[in-house]
């Protein structure tokens, strides 16, 4: 069946994502207005999100606000209710990282990442909740790996990711008898993404990252979209509190053949 004709699966759904004027949050916008979603989308700069809304479609609704601030997270999950109505899809996924070493990294870099990341996270969580279409809608956080494996340079990342991955688990148990599901996606390399493009900015380097992955590529930004579309959509009806990875297998580990 060609996309013309093939059903829109989120058609008539009211999704609002939180970080999303570039990256795979974007992505992830992109791709469920093009399943039928209304969509708004959220982020700290009015010139970026505005652009990002505008580069989806003249009918998504950009909205400028700072998740670590609770009532402007709130104001604009609000304003997204009062134009679309009961969101039934939440998608928090604002994130900072950088590479330093615990003792290269001053406290008020590591309170950062955790107040975007992790307090971020809350903020949109708990103050999207009265906004819901309850029973029937999925929230959904954006973890990291960092939140099971620790590593070299990342103990500001790991961090809150750990707190992100724990708090799906909490809300799941509270929110579920109110009919809300509460999971989290923990993306690995993700294609056309600026932490690649830091990560691995060589032909050499990308090809090394890849060598180490079981599926031995990168994923797309599509690859993520499609676990929040299932997420969001009743074939997960029985999932919640629940880290899913969409990682090519990098939670394996180094993949690469012993001989």
């Amino acid at each position: 069946m060609s996309d013309a004709f093939r059903p829109q699966v989120l058609a008539g759904k009211v999704v609002f994502i939180a970080g999303a004027s570039s990256g795979i949050n974007l992505g992830i916008a992109r791709r469920l207005h093009a399943e039928g979603a209304k969509v708004a989308i959220a982020s700290r700069k009015h010139d970026k999100i505005t652009a990002a809304a505008a580069s989806i479609a003249p009918d998504v609704l950009g909205l400028a606000a700072d998740v670590r601030d609770y009532a402007g997270i709130e104001a604009a999950l609000r304003t997204a209710h009062d134009r679309f109505g009961p969101i039934d899809i939440l998608v928090s996924g604002a994130a900072g990282n950088f590479l330093a070493p615990a003792l290269g990294m001053s406290a008020n870099a590591f309170k950062t990442v955790i107040d975007i990341d992790l307090i971020g996270t809350f903020n949109v969580l708990r103050a999207g909740f009265e906004f819901l279409n309850k029973p029937g809608a999925s929230a959904i956080s954006i973890t990291a790996p960092q939140g099971e494996r620790p590593a070299m340079f990342q103990a500001h990342a790991c961090a809150a990711k750990a707190g992100i991955n724990m708090l799906t688990q909490c809300l799941g148990m509270e929110w579920g008898p109110l009919g809300v599901r509460v999971n989290a996606i923990s993306p690995g390399p993700i294609a056309d993404t600026e932490g690649m493009a830091r990560l691995a900015p060589t032909p050499e380097m990308e090809a090394m990252v890849k060598g180490r992955l079981a599926l031995r590529d990168y994923g797309t930004k599509d690859d993520i979209a499609e676990a929040v579309i299932w997420l969001a959509t009743g074939a997960s009806r029985y999932v919640t509190g629940t880290v899913i990875d969409v990682d090519g297998g990098a939670r394996l580990g180094d993949a690469r053949s012993p001989i």
